[in-house]
């Protein structure tokens, strides 16, 4: 900006100003418009599912313990629902519940574990960490088995001196939890 012998200074001054304030405006502008697409951008990622493994695409189901097949009988039953984890490729969501429609549920966990590896001698084995506890899901055929360094350490998750290690086998539809 040039300054004119015939100009006030104060009047400069006020044109300055309102050439930077518009500038800012606009730099202002530019900012938001920058901010609504990378917003958009992690919406539209957020709402993009991973691409699940071949391991989890085999483990995803339901799996239930040997007394499910007498539960109309009024037998104890745990229920092992394992889900595809959407941010994660290689992991899966756990949820472990019992029978409720008779008694209190006596076995509840919630979890992610982690693909650790598969070969053909182990099958497909997850990881997670429950109690402060390293906890393994081992996937072979319809087989999951859940099992621990600490052993003890899944009795807290199920009471009357329950625990969630065990064997279970995979069913060909969904779980009946009542």
């Amino acid at each position: 900006m040039i300054l004119r012998a015939s100009q006030k200074p104060y009047t400069s001054l006020a044109m300055l100003t309102a050439v930077f304030i518009s500038s800012a405006s606009l730099v202002g502008c530019n900012n938001t418009s920058s901010a609504t697409s990378t917003n958009t951008m992690a919406t539209a990622s957020l709402a993009t599912v991973a691409a699940v493994s071949p391991a989890v695409q085999v483990v995803v189901g339901d799996y239930v313990s040997d007394s499910y097949s007498q539960r109309h009988q009024g037998y104890d039953w745990v229920a092992v629902k394992v889900q595809a984890d959407e941010n994660d490729q290689n992991s899966v969501h756990i949820t472990v519940r019992s029978r409720d429609d008779i008694k209190k549920p006596t076995c509840t966990f919630d979890g992610q574990a982690k693909l650790m590896g598969q070969d053909q001698a182990h099958g497909i084995i997850f990881e997670t960490t429950a109690n402060d506890s390293k906890v393994f899901l081992q996937f072979q055929g319809d087989q999951l088995t859940i099992d621990s360094d600490d052993k003890y350490a899944l009795n807290y998750y199920c009471s009357g001196g329950g625990s969630i290690v065990g064997d279970y086998q995979k069913l060909a539809g969904e779980v009946e939890l009542n």
